[in-house]
């Protein structure tokens, strides 16, 4: 089974993130995507990172029974920092059935060199890319292996999220789940 693995801080989940993940099942690019809350991004601080529970418990709320769509906490048990060449390889050995292919933003891909044995994660896994604003993506220089896909835009960002609800700006929907906006409210969480 083709199976999308698309890591993040996930901090919180949006709809942004939910509408990519359905269009790839949608479209048939992957047969199953899987959110993969990753307890830290070794590329970014740690502040304002809510817990990693409290993250994990918000994915699966937005998910919910969403067809083709998993949220999962693989990384949760592995030695951290997590890296996503540990992560895929721990994968490959966990579900040797599936058929792993990395999801990144076209942010990620032009900050990819930089990522922690990218060579081993090109020679063992397909990659797919989405556009993100601001980081063209030239289709015809990706390696073999790496594609780019042409979701749909979503202006939207966990950071923007985070910093509404910190200011306590006047709610107008922020592109939450509704269930994820509850869970937020009832916690406190970000301000």
């Amino acid at each position: 089974m083709t199976t999308g693995i698309y890591g993040g801080s996930f901090n919180p989940i949006h709809l942004g993130h939910l509408s990519l993940g359905r269009w790839l099942v949608r479209h048939r690019e992957v047969e199953e995507l899987w959110f993969l809350v990753s307890p830290q991004n070794p590329l970014k601080p740690a502040e304002g990172l809510l817990a990693d529970e409290a993250r994990l418990l918000l994915a699966r709320k937005a998910v919910g029974r969403s067809r083709g769509l998993r949220v999962s906490d693989f990384e949760f048990h592995l030695p951290r920092p997590s890296y996503m060449v540990h992560t895929l390889e721990a994968l490959r050995a966990a579900y040797p059935e599936r058929d792993f292919v990395l999801v990144i933003g076209a942010d990620n891909w032009h900050r990819f060199p930089q990522w922690y044995r990218s060579a081993d994660i090109l020679r063992h896994h397909r990659i797919l890319i989405y556009p993100r604003p601001g980081f063209p993506i030239d289709a015809a220089a990706l390696p073999e292996g790496v594609r780019l896909v042409e979701t749909p835009l979503h202006d939207i960002s966990s950071t923007q999220i985070r910093e509404a609800i910190c200011q306590d700006a006047a709610y107008d929907g922020w592109g939450l789940p509704p269930r994820v906006w509850t869970e937020i409210q009832a916690r406190g969480y970000y301000r």
